[in-house]
């Protein structure tokens, strides 16, 4: 892709995939604050970089895997390690997406992740496997075994 008027390119990036980064960060580092924060960065680096990509599907990979990267710098990082979560609530629109979105959290990171990106990104496993570069096999067992752990949250309720 061609960059004539980087503003307006980042404008049509952040308008388009906005959304889709928020979510992802949210569901990542389970606060709206860290979730910001990993926003900002990630379009900041966009900014700063701006790669040339291929195709839109490379440009929003791209995009995705600097937030998953981003949000696991925020989680690892000394700062976060030394501060008490605040518990928020999230607000949603019907009860069952409230339940769904916090038997999600509970799971570890790298089912979420998955998760995220299959549900409600929509991404097939073997897209999934080469925007995270794992092989398609892991991708699969970790959405089973998240399959699995959220049946057993489900249970419970």
């Amino acid at each position: 892709m061609e960059y004539t008027n980087k503003n307006k390119y980042l404008e049509k990036v952040i308008e388009k995939y906005s959304n889709m980064i928020y979510r992802l960060a949210l569901v990542r580092t389970k606060t709206k604050e860290n979730a910001e924060d990993v926003y900002q960065e990630v379009f900041l680096r966009l900014s700063k970089k701006m790669p040339e990509f291929k195709s839109e599907e490379h440009e929003k990979s791209w995009l995705i895997k600097v937030t998953i990267n981003c949000s696991k710098n925020l989680l690892n990082s000394k700062f976060l390690k030394n501060t008490e979560e605040l518990k928020e609530e999230i607000s949603f629109k019907t009860e069952e997406r409230h339940e769904i979105y916090y038997a999600v959290q509970k799971l570890p990171v790298k089912y979420k992740t998955i998760v995220h990106l299959y549900y409600y990104e929509s991404y097939k496993i073997n897209e999934i496997s080469k925007i995270l570069k794992m092989k398609e096999n892991t991708v699969k067992s970790y959405l089973a075994r998240a399959r699995e752990k959220l049946k057993m949250e489900a249970e419970v309720f």
